[in-house]
């Protein structure tokens, strides 16, 4: 209802696009998390989707599960797993964006405990972007938070900007 399912399907389908063509350069999953689990496997590593009719199948599969799934939030579990995947294989590199709606309060999630999942690994850059928010919690989240690591995209446009940003702090 309130347009955060729509910009997480959309903010997937710019990642998809954005890396089409990439392969090469840059591998890339796609997870998610629910009431109902912490590690959503939507796009594998080393297997993006090559062709239109991939990248919808993706997204399906994500709308599906947001119709199905339980409240509830495993946004910390959901990363901590990332964190620990993701240094498994040789890079250069390495850096988890996570995607909220911001609706973390309900659940005991602060900025303490948010802060605490950017400083998991030194390896590990990770970002946080509001795709929502529950009256201002999204910016008082953010406000509290360190500058280059959080921020606000309640405009779906708003989403490649970030993370091209994002991306230059790891250059």
């Amino acid at each position: 209802m309130d347009g955060r399912l729509q910009r997480s399907l959309e903010a997937a389908t710019m990642v998809m696009e954005s890396f089409r063509g990439f392969d090469h350069k840059y591998q890339y999953k796609i997870g998610g998390h629910s009431g109902d689990s912490d590690n959503l496997q939507f796009v594998e590593e080393g297997k993006p989707p090559s062709n239109d009719r991939e990248r919808l199948q993706v997204i399906r599969k994500m709308h599906a599960h947001s119709d199905l799934c339980d409240s509830g939030d495993n946004t910390l579990s959901s990363v901590r797993y990332a964190v620990r995947e993701i240094v498994k294989k040789e890079a250069d590199e390495y850096a988890v964006f996570l995607l909220s709606d911001a609706n973390l309060e309900q659940y005991g999630i602060g900025a303490r405990e948010l802060q605490d999942i950017l400083e998991l690994d030194q390896r590990v850059r990770v970002f946080i972007i509001f795709i929502g928010s529950l009256g201002d919690q999204a910016a008082r989240l953010t406000s509290s938070m360190p500058a280059g690591n959080v921020f606000v995209a309640l405009n779906t446009s708003d989403i490649p900007i970030i993370m091209k940003n994002c991306l230059s702090y790891l250059a």
